[in-house]
């Protein structure tokens, strides 16, 4: 059976902690800034961890990571 691929564009936008959850990025700071406050902005800039009911689901993204 070949190897499983990993999804490109998960990849690129997923990384996978020593304690094994995943960070992503925030939305919303691509455009349309001039009305979203400093702190808004700030607090976008910053990672988070995926949601635990949608790590299953990017679990499946990225099969070599585990």
């Amino acid at each position: 059976m070949p190897k499983m691929k990993t999804n490109s564009g998960a990849k690129k936008r997923l990384a996978v902690t020593g304690s094994g959850k995943i960070k992503r990025k925030k939305a919303y700071k691509r455009h349309i800034l001039t009305k979203k406050s400093a702190k808004t902005k700030n607090e976008l800039g910053k990672t988070t961890l995926v949601h635990k009911s949608d790590e299953s689901r990017m679990k499946v993204l990225l099969p070599g990571a585990f």
